[in-house]
């Protein structure tokens, strides 16, 4: 039932038959940052995530899941949730006591930090081998997958990872939870979360100039904000001709969960007349945004015109009133010329 559902799943997800091909592997994962202070101290920090977006957090005063969106629970029961939530507590568990433990024989030193990522992906159809790493103080320490773990450093790495593997007890469940459950609750997340997952925000674009490069030359930036899903098209064009050299920002996320992209060209400035930027996204249909950089000027002359009068309006309208103050009575003040 699991392969039966995924090209199903696939189909719903956002951007998946565009044809610009954004069709991406979608990925569910859950991290795990355990900081170690003393031998009677530390932290877990644990999230998920359901590609970029984050699904779950961790309430460490109670050491209970928060579910972050309705859709969270995904189609699994509170019987069943509640089974994970005790299976990762121990996993979690195992990890602290491991570290704790060796730290004299493995040569540690308090504070430190082990990161652990646990991972599964469906795409093209198919559901993938899950994987999990772990790393100490940022660097890949290693790495689980087809129910055995592989050392990713020296010496030390090796001792960690035979280690690991004397428990097949605990090989078999991290094993059944990335071939399993992980794809099962995945799609669980995809079903549960479509509505919100296949949303269409239409996105808001702006020009403005960049920092001076020098004299004679402009950068011209094309802001795009509040759109989603993410994958979207942005360039700078002179009619239908793409401009080269047009750099482009990463795309980053709005707190709202939209996203925002910013789009640069770097031109002489008696070439910036007539250059354009297009904005082309899946929620626009076959209608894309056009931005001219000339019209920009207009429309900030249009702006000034409209709103310096409406600045001195109040300022003229105070000195009438004083002169009709100080002018009682009328015959005190001369007629206006």
């Amino acid at each position: 039932m699991l392969f039966l559902q995924l090209p199903l799943m696939l189909a719903l997800l956002p951007g998946a038959d565009s044809e610009d091909g954004f069709q991406e592997p979608v990925s569910f994962q859950i991290i795990g940052i355990l900081s170690f202070y003393n031998r009677s101290w530390e932290e877990i920090l644990i999230s998920s995530w359901l590609g970029e977006l984050q699904t779950h957090g961790w309430d460490r005063s109670s050491d209970t899941v928060i579910y972050l969106w309705p859709w969270s629970r995904g189609n699994f029961s509170n019987e069943k949730l509640m089974e994970l939530d005790n299976i990762f507590r121990t996993l979690f568990s195992m990890f602290v006591q491991i570290f704790h433990n060796r730290i004299i024989q493995w040569q540690l030193k308090y504070p430190f930090d082990i990161q652990v990522a646990g991972r599964c992906e469906l795409h093209s159809g198919e559901a993938s081998a899950g994987f999990v790493q772990v790393a100490y103080q940022g660097s890949e320490l290693l790495s689980f997958q087809k129910k055995s773990w592989s050392p990713k450093g020296g010496g030390w790495a090796k001792l960690v990872s035979s280690l690991f593997n004397l428990d097949q007890g605990t090989s078999e469940i991290l094993h059944k939870l990335l071939s399993d459950s992980c794809p099962r609750f995945l799609l669980g997340l995809l079903d549960a979360g479509k509505a919100y997952l296949q949303r269409q925000v239409r996105p808001e674009a702006w020009l403005s100039p960049g920092p001076s490069p020098g004299p004679g030359r402009l950068v011209l930036v094309c802001h795009v904000s509040g759109f989603y899903p993410k994958p979207i098209w942005v360039t700078w064009m002179r009619g239908e001709q793409e401009q080269q050299g047009t750099q482009r920002s990463d795309v980053v996320p709005n707190a709202d969960g939209t996203w925002y992209l910013r789009v640069s060209l770097e031109v002489e400035a008696r070439e910036a007349s007539g250059l354009s930027c297009r904005v082309r996204h899946s929620s626009l249909g076959d209608q894309d945004v056009i931005l001219y950089w000339g019209h920009r000027s207009s429309v900030g002359w249009i702006f000034l015109a409209v709103t310096v009068p409406l600045l001195l309006l109040p300022g003229l309208a105070f000195w009438v009133r004083k002169r009709r103050t100080l002018c009682q009575p009328a015959s005190s003040c001369l007629p206006l010329e």
